[in-house]
């Protein structure tokens, strides 16, 4: 498998600057740019698709999505890459090919440390337990040390959805399908999944993501869910 680095380079030049990405499929350009003007703003950072390519009417029937305007219809959004996921080599590790964000194969891996015998853990466990993960835990053997992997954000989280799915709300490794075990992903779980963020309105919870339905809601810090390790992205 080919892995590409990443170069950035950027030129200054008075107020403007351009920024070239190479081993990424789009250049990122920055042009002409000053506060309130954003002609010739391109940001890096972009909405992708959800995935829901089906419409339904207000009584949930399958209807035709010409003219909609439902997300099955605009399908607004970065087009997925195909294959979406790679599985790297077998070291235990996928690659998501629209985030760049490397994810553990294992979604449910039981040997977290302070996890139960089912990969369940509160929220302050799941962040030390991510924290810790390194080569030679869940099928690791990527040279990973602690302190390379991490719980993830609630964006991270929500970035994995496919909307056109439920149980679970997951897409196959080349985004054309629903997931099924081992393609590319091991141990989804149909379930919730602790996010490192915590739910401001009352700091006690943290988001937390539903792999069941794609739906993201907030659950106290006390409550055990599953535990998905990421790395990159930072």
């Amino acid at each position: 498998m080919k892995h590409w680095a990443v170069v950035i380079v950027v030129v200054i030049v008075g107020c403007s600057s351009l920024v070239w990405g190479q081993g990424i499929e789009d250049i990122v350009f920055y042009d002409t740019f000053e506060s309130g003007d954003t002609s010739g703003w391109w940001a890096p950072a972009r909405v992708g698709k959800t995935g829901q390519t089906t419409c339904y009417d207000a009584a949930g029937t399958v209807i035709d999505c010409a003219g909609t305007g439902q997300d099955g219809d605009l399908q607004p959004g970065v087009a997925w890459p195909e294959p979406r996921f790679v599985d790297n080599s077998d070291d235990g590790t996928v690659t998501d090919m629209l985030t760049g964000l490397v994810w553990l194969k294992d979604a449910s891996c039981a040997d977290l440390a302070g996890t139960d015998s089912n990969g369940l853990a509160d929220w302050t466990t799941a962040l030390t337990a991510s924290a810790a993960l390194a080569d030679g835990t869940c099928g690791l053997s990527d040279s990973s040390v602690a302190g390379d992997w991490r719980l993830p954000s609630r964006f991270e989280l929500e970035s994995l959805l496919d909307l056109e799915y439920f149980y679970p709300a997951l897409s196959n490794a080349a985004g054309t399908a629903q997931w099924t075990e081992g393609d590319s992903f091991a141990g989804v779980q149909s379930d919730n999944y602790w996010s490192s963020a915590s739910y401001v309105l009352y700091p006690s919870s943290a988001w937390r993501v539903g792999l069941y339905d794609g739906s993201v809601h907030s659950g106290d810090k006390t409550n055990t869910h599953y535990v998905w390790p990421v790395r990159g992205g930072q």
